[in-house]
């Protein structure tokens, strides 16, 4: 096992107060709510949104649906590639925490959550689409997410990981909207009710790099399934209350970001496909622009090819080639 590279790690705290720092990602779920002139009346709508959503899920000892609220971390995760002090930005995540307001406890919740990458925007933005310009068809290059997915297992795996974090990450997205969706006879009393698809999505392929596999789940009075990515057992390794908080923040993200799927006026059935053209939704009050958000998401990946594949492309390379665990 290589883990030559160094890495370190930053927490900030996401609040209403909170302004995305020099080397964030913009396209970051929480750091594009932070921007203009709305930004503290959206950061402290979404952050409302979240309480709400974690209190009508943990209901037990909590009759005026108010005893708990959720506090969160961006934790931003920078890689010393010749351990010369020179870093570059790779991986940001949320830590959830509970604040328990009936006895006053502060509950570590799951690291995770929402998952941003500047090196998946490289693949995503430059590798995947100057591969297809000269195809026919869609395909994926050879080895592709294989640096980004030694990146992550590598810090993961690192004294860094296990000094800040006691149990592995666990990352929600949105279902894959190219997939059908399938109810199965399986139901959490948390995540809710268990869904299969039908095939693999390229996110779960990129994922699987990642040491991630996915379950999917439609917790009770959510409208679609929740993809969770995770390297253990889900429904074992992690408390209701864990669970719980990664459901109210991601739930609350992708009400914001995709409102077609996860804000819809009905819910999903037996089979569900999901649709960023269905048109049966409502829209919350929180301001948000998907459109500059994709572009932002090319620049970004350029970004990354110029600073970081570029300048250390040979050592990547070796390193990735040669990366076990």
């Amino acid at each position: 096992m290589n883990t030559d590279f160094i890495f370190s790690v930053k927490k900030t705290t996401f609040d209403e107060n909170y302004n995305p720092a020099e080397g964030t990602r913009i396209t970051t779920n929480f750091a594009n709510l932070a921007r203009g002139k709305n930004r503290q009346e959206n950061l402290r709508n979404a952050l409302k949104m979240m309480d709400n959503r974690f209190n009508s899920l943990a209901s037990w000892d909590n009759p005026k649906s108010d005893r708990y609220s959720v506090e969160l971390d961006i934790i931003s995760v920078e890689v010393d590639i010749e351990g010369n002090g020179t870093t570059f930005p790779v991986i940001e995540i949320l830590k959830t925490n509970i604040v328990d307001k009936k006895t006053h406890e502060r509950i570590e919740g799951i690291v995770g959550n929402n998952f941003s990458s500047y090196v998946r925007d490289y693949d995503f933005s430059v590798v995947l689409a100057d591969h297809n310009k000269r195809n026919t068809g869609f395909s994926t290059p050879d080895n592709f997410g294989d640096l980004h997915g030694n990146i992550f297992k590598s810090f993961v795996n690192s004294a860094k990981f296990k000094e800040n974090f006691s149990k592995a990450p666990v990352i929600c997205l949105s279902v894959s909207s190219k997939n059908i969706y399938t109810r199965t006879g399986n139901q959490h009393p948390v995540l809710g009710i268990e869904y299969q698809q039908d095939e693999y999505s390229l996110t779960d392929q990129y994922f699987h790099k990642m040491g991630l596999r996915a379950r999917y789940f439609m917790p009770a009075n959510s409208v679609a399934p929740l993809a969770f990515y995770f390297s253990g057992d889900l429904l074992r390794d992690y408390s209701d209350l864990e669970l719980i908080s990664t459901i109210s923040t991601m739930e609350t993200f992708q009400k914001i970001y995709r409102p077609e799927i996860y804000n819809a006026n009905s819910a999903a059935g037996q089979c569900f496909q999901p649709s960023l053209n269905n048109q049966d939704h409502s829209l919350t009050r929180i301001v948000y622009d998907r459109e500059e958000r994709s572009l932002l998401a090319v620049e970004q990946g350029k970004f990354t090819e110029e600073n970081f594949i570029k300048p250390y492309h040979s050592i990547l390379e070796q390193w990735s080639a040669n990366y076990a665990f």
